[in-house]
């Protein structure tokens, strides 16, 4: 019986060897690119940004610029979306990029969820960790 469910799951690698590279290759390329973008971004974030919600002068400034930088700035935060989803059941940081790529993007109510995920004792400490790593304030709350 044992036997039938190992010659299935060879089976099931052979059938899609293609599609398990790519989805790996895809899973190893994410996983650098978080580890190496994840402490930048920590520390890009304004110390107060809990506190005192601001709007962007570089909006107002250069409408286009900022649409450009918007329209990248998603791209990559749901890109490292789905790799944290992924980086679930395969090698890699799956909760932290995720959490990273839903500051990222854009979304209704995002401003609501990041106050509720960062008041957790685990997320805020090791936010704070990275921020000192780069010898930025801890964020406030």
């Amino acid at each position: 019986m044992e036997n039938h469910y190992l010659d299935q799951l060879i089976e099931l690698i052979s059938n899609y060897r293609t599609y398990i590279f790519w989805l790996g290759t895809a899973s190893m390329v994410i996983f650098v690119f978080s580890l190496l973008s994840i402490k930048w971004l920590v520390a890009m974030i304004p110390s107060d940004y809990f506190i005192n919600k601001k709007k962007s002068s570089f909006r107002s400034k250069y409408p286009f610029v900022w649409l450009i930088i918007l329209i990248i700035k998603n791209i990559m935060g749901y890109i490292l979306i789905i790799g944290g989803i992924m980086m679930l059941v395969l090698p890699g940081q799956g909760l932290f990029t995720i959490f990273i790529g839903l500051i990222l993007s854009n979304y209704p109510g995002k401003y609501f969820i990041e106050k509720r995920i960062i008041s957790i004792p685990a997320i805020i400490n090791s936010i704070n960790w990275l921020r000192r790593k780069s010898n930025k304030n801890p964020i406030e709350i």
